[in-house]
């Protein structure tokens, strides 16, 4: 088998259960490494450590999935994993009026590179890294077995694949292909996906909970909700009583889905949807005198290495400075960062500076994460992605 043999001294973190292994800490490889094939990793004295499988082009040269020698990185080892996950959403999970929901969430279930969304009767799968890759069939078929669904389909068109030297793969994986429109249920509302043109994996199912958190404040206010793809916590809003709602996206598909599912839901609140750039649109509403009472901002990564932080943190001082403008006495900001390296310290800070510099006093009144369908596993905090702050506003 494969062996990556370690530096002196770098080993601490792979004894500590982290599951990457990065290129700078290997002193040499015992031959040649093929995509995603199964490696041992081994300290510079010759021990054991744990076994992963490798990359031929990341700079993450290995991820880990093994701390245990015994254990074979083979379809009954994958398998278990999988059913493990499953169950572990099945606690999560029972409430028919959700049936959208992360089944596998990567090196925090114990798979890493592997992704898989569930909506209604699909699994859409996300397959990131060669190791993941290396083990599709197996992987499929052991999906195919556990879980009662008529399809699944692969959604690996991100960019985050070249890093692997893997292209954007899209297609039927096993099963009857989704339909174009595919109505799933969250948190007892109805909203209408498609899987194969949606961003990500069709739907953002780690703001599940967080939307119902929102929503709280939405009775009888006027919501401004900004990046609002089709509408997650616009149509929340609507249904617990708000007076109006405005939404912006830069995509015009996205705020006509909006528009489709708050009419699958029978709402009728009334609702200005505002297609553009999200940043020159607040100051426009700031220059219009518009005022609101819940704003939530929900942008995409602005943070996407360590190079893009400085500016990731502008982005988001900007667009929250602009929000404090706009909320009138006692309003309520829901704000978000999806960018993973944006610690929630930071991005605390950097609400902190924009209520600042807007002249607001803000009492923070909540604090928010992605579900618990994301788990964080306790050695991979990189996990803990998603923030949130609710806020009043004065």
């Amino acid at each position: 088998m494969l062996r990556f043999i370690l530096k002196p001294d770098r080993d601490k973190s792979i004894r500590q259960r982290h599951p990457w292994v990065f290129s700078g800490a290997v002193a040499r490889r015992s031959g040649p490494v093929h995509p995603g094939e199964t490696v041992d990793i081994v300290s510079s004295e010759g021990v054991w450590l744990a076994r992963g499988t490798a990359s031929t082009h990341s700079q993450m040269i290995a991820r880990l999935w093994t701390w245990q020698r015994d254990e074979e990185l083979d379809p009954s080892f994958i398998r278990q994993r999988i059913e493990r996950a499953i169950k572990g959403r099945e606690q999560l999970h029972n409430d028919p009026q959700t049936n959208a929901y992360r089944v596998i969430f990567s090196e925090s279930d114990g798979l890493p590179g592997l992704i898989v969304d569930r909506f209604a009767d699909w699994l859409v799968v996300q397959l990131l890294t060669q190791g993941a890759v290396a083990h599709t069939a197996t992987i499929v078929e052991a999906l195919a077995e556990l879980m009662p669904v008529r399809g699944i389909y692969e959604r690996s068109d991100v960019e985050i694949r070249a890093r692997e030297g893997l292209g954007e793969a899209e297609g039927l994986l096993w099963g009857e292909a989704p339909p174009d429109q595919l109505t799933i249920r969250e948190n007892g509302y109805e909203f209408v996906l498609d899987l194969a043109g949606g961003q990500k994996t069709g739907w953002y199912v780690d703001q599940r909970v967080n939307r119902m958190r929102v929503a709280q404040y939405a009775k009888d206010a006027d919501v401004l909700g900004v990046f609002s793809y089709t509408g997650g916590f616009e149509v929340l809003a609507a249904g617990a009583g708000a007076t109006s709602i405005t939404a912006v996206d830069s995509s015009a598909a996205a705020l006509r889905g909006l528009h489709t599912n708050l009419a699958q839901n029978g709402l009728h609140t009334p609702v200005n949807a505002v297609e553009g750039d999200a940043f020159k649109i607040l100051r426009q509403l700031r220059e219009e005198g518009k005022q609101y009472d819940l704003i939530v901002l929900d942008p995409p990564k602005f943070a996407h290495s360590q190079s893009q932080i400085d500016r990731a943190t502008r982005g988001y001082k900007d667009i929250n400075m602009q929000a404090f403008h706009l909320l009138r006495p006692g309003g309520v900001l829901a704000t978000f960062s999806c960018s993973g390296l944006i610690s929630a310290d930071l991005f605390q800070k950097v609400v902190f500076g924009a209520a600042l510099d807007a002249g607001r006093d803000a009492q923070i009144i909540e604090t928010l994460t992605q579900g618990g369908d994301h788990p964080v596993l306790l050695t991979f905090p990189e996990a803990a992605y998603l923030k949130g702050l609710i806020c009043r506003v004065w």
